[in-house]
């Protein structure tokens, strides 16, 4: 007799647990590289002028803006796909059942 595998229906309360998780680490993500590139730029620029590097710049300026606007669009982004991905997996899983 053949195994049936078991389907289950999906939770809708999956869905904003995934979507802040992913938009966490993805903003984590954004900020460290628009740091590291910052205080590159930071550094380079004052070589360039002959002046000390002020990291406040690389902090303020460039990394957190970057991480906002980065993480704004990964959570919408998350979101749309989490929802779609809910719908498809909700409507295959009544197909199974019926079937």
């Amino acid at each position: 007799m053949p195994v049936q595998a078991s389907s289950h229906s999906p939770h809708w309360y999956g869905i904003p647990v995934r979507v802040l998780l992913v938009t966490f680490i993805c903003t984590l993500l954004c900020f460290a590289v628009s740091l590291f590139v910052g205080i590159l730029g930071t550094v380079l620029v004052s070589l360039a002028r002959h002046v000390h590097p002020d990291m406040r710049i690389a902090y303020r300026h460039i990394a957190l803006p970057i991480a906002l606007i980065g993480g704004g669009i990964i959570f919408v982004f998350m979101l749309l796909s989490e929802i779609r991905h809910y719908r498809q997996t909700k409507a295959l899983s009544s197909i199974a059942r019926t079937s």
